[in-house]
């Protein structure tokens, strides 16, 4: 495989009545409007389809109770088991950077909270999430299905090696940093598909990286620079 730089299913059963839908008050929709104003459409967002993606889902469903009150701040929160839910521009330009068109169908490595896939679900995308902590999967897996994220599937697995039986995918979002590209989720794109992700030491700061596959190579373009959590399973069992 040539890479060519430029610069620039397994279901938990548990009960639902454990997880209660959440609430959406005018203070909550209130704040996710300036969240869309001040955090991503002054960053240059401007995809009619992310922002309005970034505005109709409730971010506060998908953070500890604790924390609900920070939901709509502008930096990452703490979800439990060492990982996080990016910070609200991350999630929009990661989003953004993948062109998505309606129907397209979407890969994401590394479910977290199920923000990120509840965004992808509202662009109006056909998503299949991985988790591989099962705390994480059982949590994120019954907040998406109560709150009526139907087009999400949910996967109880190590990302790494992709979803082989639901590729290929028009596009496929890495949520935690690896220092090399996952050779299955490029094999599972389809030829012009488009990957996103933090690319670079998992203990430090890495680049955003949009891979797109033409054919036998793959075009990589720096996006900016990130601190992601590490991607953990095979990816880290390869340093």
């Amino acid at each position: 495989m040539k890479i060519t730089a430029i610069a620039c299913v397994v279901f938990l059963l548990c009960p639902l009545a454990a997880f209660a839908a959440g609430t959406d008050t005018p203070a909550t929709r209130a704040a996710r409007e300036r969240m869309v104003a001040e955090q991503i459409q002054a960053r240059g967002i401007t995809s009619p389809a992310v922002l309005g993606a970034m505005r109709s889902v409730p971010r506060h469903f998908f953070v500890p109770e604790d924390l609900a009150s920070s939901a709509y701040a502008d930096h990452p929160l703490p979800i439990g088991e060492g990982q996080t839910i990016s910070q609200p521009y991350i999630v929009a330009l990661m989003t953004e950077v993948l062109n998505l068109k309606k129907g397209d169908r979407v890969l994401e490595i590394g479910t977290g909270s199920g923000y990120q896939a509840a965004i992808l679900s509202a662009v109006g995308v056909d998503v299949r999430t991985i988790e591989i902590k099962p705390k994480l999967y059982e949590t994120s897996y019954n907040t998406l299905i109560i709150n009526g994220y139907n087009n999400v599937v949910c996967r109880l697995d190590d990302g790494y090696f992709g979803w082989l039986e639901a590729s290929p995918f028009d596009a496929v979002m890495v949520t935690a940093a690896v220092d090399h590209i996952p050779p299955p989720l490029i094999a599972q794109l389809k030829d012009g598909g488009r990957l996103v992700l933090p690319l670079g030491s998992p203990f430090g700061y890495q680049n955003l990286v949009l891979v797109t596959k033409r054919g036998e190579e793959v075009v990589l373009r720096n996006i900016i620079g990130v601190l992601f959590v590490p991607l953990t399973g095979r990816a880290m069992d390869k340093r």
